[in-house]
């Protein structure tokens, strides 16, 4: 059983890591996601965060999970099995990222927190039409 980490867990913002202490795993069939997610990768990596896409044998492997429920949503999975999925990924990262903190305060403020998950779960539902749309075409 996955355990979900609390998004209200008390704030904190992360300094260089040298270590890679979980994996942001993201749907690399998604031209929007291949692009954005390999290109914050180094300041992922700077709060202890690396990339991998959800297509990755090992990935499915690891969480044993049915594909449409595997590809369904961005995830963080932590070396101790830890998982952290969709909006809540961007909160995680957003809490740990100085100049982004703001843009935490909003997404996990009672109010907003429901309009930022709902504009997620709109992306997430038609990201494949959104990268097709804007010319985003998924990469190797």
């Amino acid at each position: 059983m996955k355990e979900q980490l609390d998004p209200y867990a008390q704030l904190q913002v992360t300094s260089t890591s040298s270590t890679v202490e979980g994996w942001v795993l993201y749907d690399s069939s998604c031209g929007a996601c291949s692009r954005w997610v390999p290109f914050w990768a180094p300041a992922l990596r700077r709060i202890g965060l690396g990339v991998e896409s959800l297509q990755a044998p090992w990935v499915g492997e690891k969480l044993g999970l049915r594909t449409d429920e595997l590809l369904a949503d961005i995830r963080i999975l932590f070396d101790d099995g830890r998982q952290v999925t969709g909006p809540d990924v961007y909160r995680y990262v957003m809490r740990r990222v100085w100049w982004a903190l703001p843009f935490y305060l909003i997404a996990a403020a009672p109010g907003t927190r429901r309009v930022f998950d709902a504009a997620y779960r709109t992306f997430a539902k038609h990201r494949h039409q959104i990268s097709a749309t804007c010319g985003l075409n998924e990469h190797s």
